[in-house]
C-alpha cells in the first residue's frame, strides 16, 4: 500500500479547521460571560434566596388535605382537555407529517414549506399560546384546549415525520409498480410500517400534555393551574402543597401507563 504523503493543500485545510474550531470556542466562552454580566447574576444572591426557599416550603407542611375535595373536578378538567385536545392534535399531525416528508410528498416546494412552517410554530411556547387565546376567547377551558392542540400537532407531526422518512421503501415501490393510487400508496405501504411509532408518539404528547396543562390556568386557561395562582396569590400554601402533590400523583401514574404502553408497542 503506497504511503499518503501530506501535501501543504492538506496542512493548510488542517490549520484552517483548527482556527475555525477556536474562533468559534471563543466565541461561545465570550457569549456565556457576556450573558452572566448583563443579567446581573450573582451567586451572592442566589445564596441569599436559598433559605427564603426553605421558608416557603416549611409553610407548605402540613398540606391541607381537606382541599383535595375541592380540586378533584379541575384536575379532571385538565386531564379531559388533555385528552382532547391530544385526540384532536393527533389526527391533524397525520397530513402535516405527510406533507413534511420528503419521500412521501416528493415535491420539494411542499415538503419544505411545510417543515419551515412546522419549525416555526414549534418555538411558540404552550404558555404564550394560551395567553393569546385567553385574550381572544376569555378565560376558560378552550384556551387551554387549543394552546394544547398545537403543541401536540408540533409534537406528532415533527416526530411522526423524522419516523416516516426511515421506513423501508421496498412496499411503496412494489405498489408503484403495480400502478397503486397514492392512497393506496400511503394506507398498504406507509401505515403499516408507522402505526406503532404514531400510538408511542400519541402517548408521549399525552404525557406532555399532562403536564402542560397543569400550568396554563396560571394565564387562564382552566384546568388546575387557576388553582395554582389563586392559593399562592392568597398564600395560602398548605393548599398549594396539595395541589403540587395531587398533580404529582396523577402524572407518575400516567407517565407509568403512558411508559408501560408504549414499551409494548415497541
Amino acid at each position: 500500500m503506497p504511503l499518503e504523503i501530506p501535501t501543504k493543500y492538506d496542512s493548510l485545510l488542517k490549520k484552517k479547521v483548527s482556527l475555525k474550531t477556536s474562533f468559534t470556542f471563543m466565541l461561545i466562552i465570550v457569549l456565556i460571560i457576556w450573558s452572566f454580566i448583563y443579567t446581573g447574576f450573582n451567586f451572592g444572591d442566589l445564596m441569599i434566596g436559598i433559605p427564603q426557599i426553605g421558608d416557603l416550603f416549611k409553610q407548605m407542611i402540613p398540606p391541607d388535605f381537606e382541599y383535595l375535595q375541592q380540586i378533584t373536578t379541575p384536575m379532571l378538567d385538565t386531564i379531559r382537555m388533555a385528552i382532547v385536545s391530544t385526540v384532536l392534535g393527533s389526527i391533524v399531525s397525520i397530513p402535516i407529517a405527510l406533507l413534511c416528508a420528503s419521500n412521501i410528498v416528493h415535491q420539494k416546494w411542499i415538503s419544505i414549506p411545510s417543515r419551515f412552517i412546522l419549525n416555526i410554530v414549534r418555538t411558540i411556547l404552550d404558555l404564550l399560546l394560551a395567553a393569546i387565546f385567553v385574550a381572544v376567547f376569555g378565560i376558560g377551558q378552550i384556551p387551554g384546549i387549543l394552546a394544547l392542540f398545537i403543541l401536540t400537532i408540533c409534537i406528532i407531526g415533527k416526530l411522526l415525520y423524522e419516523s416516516l422518512e426511515t421506513i423501508d421503501p421496498g412496499p411503496m415501490e412494489a405498489m408503484t409498480a403495480v400502478g397503486a393510487n397514492k392512497i393506496k400508496w400511503i394506507v398498504f405501504g406507509v401505515v403499516p410500517q408507522a402505526i406503532s411509532s404514531f400510538m408511542s408518539y400519541v402517548l408521549y404528547a399525552f404525557e406532555v400534555n399532562i403536564r402542560a396543562s397543569a400550568v396554563l390556568g396560571l394565564v387562564g386557561a382552566g384546568g388546575i393551574g387557576l388553582f395554582y395562582d389563586q392559593t399562592l396569590g392568597l398564600f395560602q400554601y398548605p393548599k398549594t402543597a396539595t395541589i403540587i402533590l395531587f398533580t404529582l400523583v396523577i402524572v407518575v401514574v400516567i407517565d407509568y401507563i403512558s411508559t408501560k404502553v408504549r414499551a409494548h408497542l415497541a
